[in-house]
């Protein structure tokens, strides 16, 4: 299975009032393993951006001014993400998002087109109702260190995200790396059994009598019961 771990920085929260992407964070992961491949770009939104925005995650006018615009990286963009699942904290914001940039292409596009969407937030509100779930939240909860996150950046959260979800689908972090045998299950342990080496001693006349009237001794106790091992077929 194919999978996109994705998220995006914006201008500010409405795309409807002209907001735009400024950044956006991809990792791959095949069958719940990362395979190295990632898309990662800054982007010139072509208007300033908010400073509560620059204010979550540093990116200032200065610095995307000499950045591509949308149009000019989307073809990479939706050929690494077509045909597979992609993996969104809150993904209403960034699909929003991406669909305002991909509908202002020539040959307008949305994500419904390209891919499938998980959110790991409606996730995680079924998985720990009435909690915060944000994903500094699901860091803490899961024990994945977020110590750098002092801002936001896509590339990063694409990162904590990715750890994040693999724990919370079942714990399977190790990405491909070899268990010790202190903590390799039961199952997969082999183990040697020489049948030449086993000991058969058989009991001796007089401990077999001194067996027989042990269980006399126990049938006459019982009374009515009786000793079950003398009544036994074997």
């Amino acid at each position: 299975m194919r999978q996109i771990i994705l998220d995006t920085e914006t201008t500010g929260l409405e795309p409807e009032e002209g907001h735009r992407i400024i950044e956006i964070g991809c990792l791959e992961m095949i069958d719940r393993q990362l395979s190295g491949r990632r898309f990662h770009q800054y982007i010139n939104p072509g208007r300033a951006v908010d400073g509560g925005a620059i204010h979550v995650h540093g990116l200032t006018d200065e610095f995307l001014e000499d950045k591509p615009g949308f149009a000019e990286i989307a073809g990479e963009f939706v050929d690494f993400i077509r045909g597979a699942e992609l993996v969104i904290h809150n993904a209403a914001f960034d699909v929003g998002f991406l669909d305002a940039e991909l509908t202002r292409l020539p040959e307008p596009l949305r994500i419904a087109d390209l891919a499938q969407v998980l959110d790991t937030l409606a996730l995680a509100r079924e998985m720990h109702p009435g909690q915060r779930n944000s994903l500094d939240a699901l860091c803490r909860r899961y024990d994945v260190d977020h110590s750098n996150r002092t801002l936001h950046g896509a590339l990063l959260d694409s990162e904590l995200l990715a750890e994040v979800y693999l724990l919370m689908t079942g714990g399977q972090v190790s990405l491909g790396l070899e268990l010790d045998s202190a903590h390799r299950p039961v199952s997969s342990v082999e183990y040697g059994f020489d049948r030449s080496r086993l000991v058969f001693k058989e009991a001796s006349q007089s401990e077999l009598e001194a067996h027989q009237s042990q269980l006399e001794s126990i049938d006459q106790a019982a009374g009515e019961a009786g000793c079950l091992w003398l009544r036994s077929s074997f």
